[in-house]
């Protein structure tokens, strides 16, 4: 490659050359700046994580301190605040599963005997959020009953008590664990009669995942319920309160007419849910919400009535 030509060629290459090596230098030095502007964060410490001021999701590597700083300190201000961190991280299902894996459940399961009231709202809280996960239902049902015992011993309308009826409704979601509230069941009727608004609606919930279960309809109807019970049917009450009642009737109905249940009314004793339901207090209440102002209650009542 002699001549005129031949170093036009080279001269050509030394400049695309020289192009090439400016761009991965202009590349390399502004990805070292941006690394410098984007801050490259030093790595936090498990306490900073639960300063309020870290809005990130969490990786496994931080969820793990986050986790051992839960389980290695006594200090209730930052207990309470690494379970609120770890309960927000625990709503993105990846984060689900990352934590079980790093065995958390067991660490945060053991925070709800805490003596101190927050502590134990905020670990059911991010138990209830792990709860979403099936997987992780199979190591928080251990809980259960530990659950209910606070939920029912516990201050009426508490955050604790809230608390809990919202972890024992996501656990009772699919049939799996129901049969663990088997022994409960009077105790949440009580609840719903003595609570108040939203205690009532979350007690509804947990109720309704019950009765959709036919395996749960009898130990529903043996159930010993006073019959103020009755007074959730009137037209006064919320409608969020009045349409999960209906549903509760109608569920309830709907398993009992499955495989000839009805034929297990004599076991039924006076007192029971069984007793109230299926008496004409109730049946009139019923068919007195036809004429509801609400056009949902007159159209769930509708369903209803041809089944009386």
């Amino acid at each position: 490659m002699g001549g005129p030509r031949g170093a036009g060629w080279v001269a050509a290459g030394l400049l695309l050359g020289a192009g090439a090596c400016y761009c991965i230098y202009r590349l390399t030095r502004g990805r070292r700046r941006g690394d410098r502007e984007l801050g490259m964060r030093p790595s936090k410490s498990a306490e900073d994580l639960t300063d309020g001021s870290y809005d990130d999701v969490l990786n496994a590597a931080q969820l793990q301190k986050l986790l051992y700083l839960l389980e290695s300190t006594e200090d209730p201000v930052i207990i309470e605040r690494a379970l609120i961190t770890l309960g927000n991280n625990a709503a993105f299902s990846v984060n689900q599963a990352i934590i079980r894996e790093l065995g958390g459940i067991p660490i945060v399961g053991n925070k709800i005997n805490h003596s101190n009231q927050s502590i134990k709202e905020k670990a059911l809280n991010a138990l209830n959020n792990l709860s979403v996960n099936v997987e992780n239902q199979i190591k928080i049902k251990i809980y259960i009953n530990q659950v209910c015992e606070d939920v029912f011993s516990g201050p009426l309308n508490s955050a604790v008590q809230l608390a809990g009826l919202r972890l024992l409704t996501n656990m009772t979601v699919t049939n799996d664990h129901q049969h663990l509230l088997h022994s409960y069941i009077t105790d949440l009727f009580q609840v719903l009669l003595t609570g108040n608004g939203n205690t009532k609606v979350q007690v509804l919930k947990l109720l309704l995942n019950l009765s959709e279960n036919p395996a749960m309809t009898e130990g529903l109807l043996r159930a010993q319920v006073d019959s103020s019970f009755l007074s959730l049917y009137d037209s006064h009450v919320a409608k969020e309160i009045l349409l999960r009642v209906l549903t509760l009737f109608q569920n309830i109905n709907n398993c009992l007419k499955i495989e000839g249940r009805l034929a297990v009314q004599p076991t039924f004793t006076e007192g029971s849910l069984f007793f109230l339901l299926h008496g004409e207090e109730c049946t009139q209440k019923i068919k007195a919400l036809v004429d509801h102002h609400d056009a949902e209650v007159k159209e769930k009542v509708l369903t209803i009535i041809p089944k009386i």
